[in-house]
């Protein structure tokens, strides 16, 4: 490893760790708790080819005991090894994920990801998608954390209804875009914007 690829790897992590990673997992759970509502999010500064968001959830929600899956889109060797140098996480499988990160195409199917068990139901994977931007919503969404309904930008529909209909088994989804994320659990439901 040359020096330029070791600086590189060392460099972007939090740089205060135990305030960063607060404000970062405080701000992943108010995005999981209210569906929908964008949450700012910072503090990490990734290798080229993901956002800050996306980033600093992986800087925060993983360590050597989460196998996180990097989609073609995203796989590096730059991400792998800022990601192994500050979370210890390793690169596991889609199918043994218990993180993937990448864009939704290149996460896709998504039946490969798993979903939990009937025992035990929050063994399943929660995906990290990055997404443009989080303007034109074309979804609205109801259930648990939602007052009457919320307004999302979503790649698709009938992927996030057939999640739902899984509950309380699926996957849960973060959506990520510059230094913003959104989140859509499995317990939401999920209908065309008229």
């Amino acid at each position: 490893m040359s020096l330029q690829t070791q600086s590189s790897v060392y460099a972007g992590g939090f740089s205060n760790p135990p305030v960063a990673a607060a404000h970062a997992f405080r701000a992943a759970m108010n995005a999981m708790a209210r569906p929908g509502q964008v949450q700012d999010i910072s503090g990490a500064t990734p290798p080229e080819g993901i956002s800050v968001a996306a980033a600093s959830l992986l800087l925060t929600l993983c360590d050597p005991e989460t196998g996180v899956y990097l989609a073609p889109d995203v796989n590096s060797e730059a991400l792998r090894g800022w990601l192994a140098f500050h979370t210890g996480a390793p690169i596991s499988a889609a199918e043994q994920a218990d993180f993937a990160l990448g864009g939704w195409d290149a996460l896709m199917p998504l039946d490969c990801f798993r979903t939990g068990t009937p025992e035990y139901p929050d063994r399943s994977a929660t995906l990290i998608v990055e997404v443009p931007s989080f303007e034109a919503p074309n979804a609205v969404l109801s259930g648990p954390g939602i007052k009457d309904t919320a307004r999302m930008q979503l790649p698709e529909l009938a992927a996030f209804q057939n999640n739902a209909v899984l509950y309380p088994l699926g996957v849960d989804f973060f959506f990520t875009a510059g230094s913003q994320l959104a989140a859509l659990p499995r317990s939401s439901q999920v209908a065309a914007e008229v």
